[in-house]
C-alpha cells in the first residue's frame, strides 16, 4: 500500500456516512440540533488528542500488532496480552455493528421485510462477500478503499450542495438549539448523545494494522491515521450542518414513517422532505455503500490484528491463524475467524432486539481502552519510551497524552451509564473471563512477541 491507500483504510472505517447517519437518530433524540453543532466538534478535538498520541507510537513501532505490540514493548507481555484482546473485542463488535447496520439500511431498499431473520440473512451475505474479497488480495482491498474515499467525499459534497442549494433551511442559530426527547436533564442527555460522534471516530488504528503492507510506514502510517480523523471531522461537520438545518421539526423527523406505516431513519425523512422521495432513497443507498466499504476495511484491520497475535502464539489455534497464503499474501484463516466471530453474537437479535445497540457501545469502549493502554504506558517512568524523528509531538507530547487518557476514561464511563448499562455489564463479564483465563493458563504459557520489536532495544518479552 502507498500513503493514500493507508489513509483510505482508516478513513473508510471511520466512515462519516456510516457513523453520522446510522446514529443520527440517537444524537438528535438526546441532544437535538446542538448535539451536531457542538457535540461533533467537541468529540473531534479530543479524538485528535488520542490519534496524535497513537501516531507517535505507530511511527516508532510500525507492526501489524499495533496497540498490542506497543503495550508489550512499553509495559510487558501482560499489558500486551490484555491490550490485544481489548482491541479484538472492540474490532469484532465494530465489524458486527457496521455490517448489521448495513443490513438494516439495505432491507427496505430491496423491498424486504426488516424482520430479525431477514436482517440476519442479509448480514451473513454481506460478511461472506467481504471475506472473499479480503482473501483475494490486499491490492484489491486497497483499490476498493481508494474508491471508498471517492464515494464518501463526492457523496458528502453532493448531499451538502443539494441541501444548501435546493432545500428550505432553518436559520443558522438552529444548529445550536438545545432540545431533548428523553427524560434526562439536558446536560446529561447531551453527554449521552456524544456516542454518535464517538462511535464514528473509531477504527483509525487500521492504518497501523497494515503497517507491514505499507511503503515507508514510519512516515505514512502516522499521517494516514491523523489525516483520516482530520478529513472525517471536517467533512462530517459539513454534512451534519446541512442535514440539521434541513430538519423541519425534530419530533416529526424522529417519528417519520414510510407509506406503509413503517418507521424510517430520520436522515431519510429529512431528505425526503427537503428534496423529494427519490433523494431519500438515493442517500439511503449511498449510506449502504459507505457501510459496506466500512465493513470491508474493518475486516482487513481485524484480520491483521489476529494474524499478529497468532504469530506470537497469543491465541488458541495460533498455528492455523498465523498462516498467510503464499501467492496472495493474505491471512485467510484470520479473515474467516473475523467474519465468523462477528456473525455469532448477532444471532441474539432473533430473540433480543437491543443486541445491536449493546454491540455498538462495546466496540467503542473496547477500542478506546486498547488505544489508550500504550499511551498511558508511554508516561510511565522507566518505560524506555523514545519518539522517532519521523513523527513526534515534541514538548507537547506529555500534555496531549494526558488529555487523551482523560478523555478515554470519561467516555468509557459515559458509555456504560443508563441506557447503556448492558454494554458495561457485558464488558465487565468479558474482562473477568479474560482475567481468569490469563491467571489460570496464559500467564504461564504466553511468552510475548518472539522477536525484539523495539527500535531502541526494549525487550518486548519481559
Amino acid at each position: 500500500m502507498g500513503g493514500f491507500s493507508n489513509f483510505a483504510i482508516s478513513f473508510s472505517i471511520i466512515s462519516i456516512l456510516t457513523g453520522a447517519m446510522t446514529l443520527f437518530d440517537y444524537g438528535l433524540k438526546h441532544g437535538g440540533p446542538a448535539q451536531m453543532g457542538l457535540g461533533w466538534p467537541l468529540v473531534f478535538v479530543f479524538t485528535m488528542m488520542v490519534v496524535l498520541s497513537m501516531a507517535e507510537l505507530a511511527a516508532a513501532y510500525p507492526t501489524s500488532g499495533a496497540m498490542y505490540h506497543w503495550s508489550t514493548i512499553l509495559g510487558g507481555r501482560t499489558w500486551g496480552w490484555f491490550t490485544a484482546w481489548m482491541s479484538m473485542v472492540g474490532l469484532f463488535s465494530a465489524v458486527a455493528a457496521i455490517d448489521y447496520g448495513c443490513a438494516q439500511n439495505l432491507a427496505p431498499l430491496l423491498r424486504l421485510p426488516s424482520t430479525p431473520g431477514t436482517l440476519l440473512l442479509i448480514y451473513a451475505v454481506i460478511l461472506l462477500g467481504q471475506a472473499v474479497i479480503n482473501q483475494y488480495g490486499v491490492k484489491l482491498v486497497a483499490w476498493l478503499n481508494d474508491a471508498s474515499v471517492a464515494v464518501h467525499i463526492l457523496g458528502v459534497v453532493a448531499v451538502v450542495g443539494a441541501l444548501f442549494l435546493f432545500a428550505p433551511l432553518q436559520p443558522a442559530y438552529y444548529f445550536f438549539q438545545r432540545t431533548t426527547t428523553t427524560e434526562h436533564p439536558y446536560w446529561w442527555a447531551f453527554i449521552l448523545g456524544l456516542l454518535q460522534a464517538q462511535w464514528t471516530f473509531t477504527g483509525y488504528e487500521a492504518s497501523a494494522h497494515v503497517a507491514e503492507e505499507t511503503h515507508d510506514p514510519r512516515r505514512r502510517v502516522p499521517w494516514g491515521m491523523v489525516m483520516s480523523v482530520l478529513v472525517s471531522g471536517v467533512f462530517g461537520y459539513a454534512l451534519l450542518a446541512a442535514m440539521t438545518l434541513a430538519i423541519p421539526d425534530v419530533n416529526a423527523a424522529l417519528s417519520a414513517t414510510d407509506g406503509e406505516g413503517h418507521t424510517i431513519p430520520s436522515y431519510v425523512a429529512i431528505f425526503q422532505h427537503a428534496l423529494g422521495g427519490v433523494w431519500g432513497s438515493a442517500v439511503q443507498a449511498m449510506v449502504c455503500a459507505a457501510q459496506w466499504f466500512c465493513g470491508l476495511s474493518a475486516i482487513t484491520s481485524l484480520s491483521r490484528a489476529i494474524f499478529a497475535f497468532a504469530r506470537d502464539e497469543g491465541m488458541p489455534g495460533s498455528a492455523v491463524l498465523r498462516r498467510v497464503h503464499p501467492a496472495r499474501g493474505t491471512p485467510g484463516p484470520a479473515i474467516w475467524l473475523t467474519v465468523t466471530a462477528a456473525f455469532v453474537p448477532l444471532i441474539a437479535t432473533l430473540y433480543w432486539p437491543d443486541t445491536y445497540s449493546v454491540v455498538a457501545s462495546v466496540s467503542t469502549i473496547g477500542l478506546y481502552l486498547a488505544y489508550c493502554a500504550p499511551v498511558a504506558l508511554k508516561l510511565r517512568k522507566g518505560s524506555g519510551w523514545k519518539p522517532t524523528a519521523e513523527w513526534n509531538l515534541g514538548r507537547w507530547s506529555t500534555p496531549i497524552n494526558v488529555l487523551a487518557i482523560g478523555w478515554t476514561v470519561f467516555i468509557a464511563v459515559v458509555l456504560v451509564m443508563p441506557p447503556n448499562m448492558v454494554a458495561g455489564v457485558t464488558l465487565v463479564v468479558i474482562m473477568g473471563a479474560l482475567a481468569a483465563w490469563y491467571a489460570v493458563s496464559e500467564r504461564h504459557r504466553y511468552q510475548g512477541p518472539k522477536v525484539m520489536l523495539g527500535k531502541h532495544g526494549q525487550d518486548a518479552s519481559r
